[in-house]
């Protein structure tokens, strides 16, 4: 080994001490055991994806999950077919009424999504679930389709133990108050823009 490459490696090793110690007392601190409420917000692909992951991560240590998609359902996702089929032992249920645009049916979307909401309330209840995914709920605030003040209370009244993600972009300045953890996904660019069609196991 050359004399650089000893010097290099010196600095690395000294660098990544100083990084374990730092991270090492990040995890010390860190000492309070409970559920966190998590939102996925933002105008890029991925929040969804990144909601689905937390699933199979729960899934994995054999918790009890739950999923609730509002606007999705008219068309059929990989994601309905892969807990429909592969994980029945999720509890899974859609709004059903597909995207709000195509409806164009206010007091329709209304009626759906507070039937919607009356199954996600017992989830938030039970302290047998670990994790409650509430996928694309922001929508619903910002349309004013579900009363604000009802969601946030469910959600900060949940058993202690209890995980929550809630995604969708906008209509979350209530959630992010009360979110643990705030992501916001940016999109840079996305294929769809540049006339690509959405492709199926990847965007849907």
């Amino acid at each position: 080994m050359s004399e650089k490459q000893i010097k290099d490696e010196q600095r690395h090793k000294k660098k990544m001490k100083k990084q374990k110690k730092k991270i090492d007392a990040g995890i010390a601190s860190a000492i309070e055991e409970r559920g966190v409420i998590i939102l996925l917000t933002g105008d890029g692909k991925g929040k969804t994806s990144s909601a689905f992951g937390m699933i199979m991560r729960a899934l994995g240590y054999g918790y009890r999950v739950g999923v609730v998609q509002f606007i999705k359902g008219e068309q059929l996702s990989g994601e309905e077919l892969f807990l429909k089929n592969v994980l029945p032992e999720v509890d899974f249920y859609q709004m059903g009424t597909g995207f709000t645009w195509d409806t164009q049916d206010r007091a329709g979307d209304i009626e759906a999504a507070v039937k919607t909401w009356s199954v996600v309330e017992p989830m938030l209840s039970d302290q047998s679930y670990h994790l409650v995914v509430l996928d694309e709920i922001t929508y619903m605030l910002s349309f004013k389709y579900l009363d604000e003040k009802r969601v946030v209370n469910a959600l900060t009244a949940r058993p202690s133990n209890q995980s929550v993600v809630l995604t969708g972009r906008g209509g979350g300045a209530a959630i992010r108050e009360i979110a643990d953890t705030v992501s916001e996904v940016k999109e840079v660019r996305h294929a769809y823009n540049f006339g690509i069609k959405a492709r199926k196991g990847v965007d849907y």
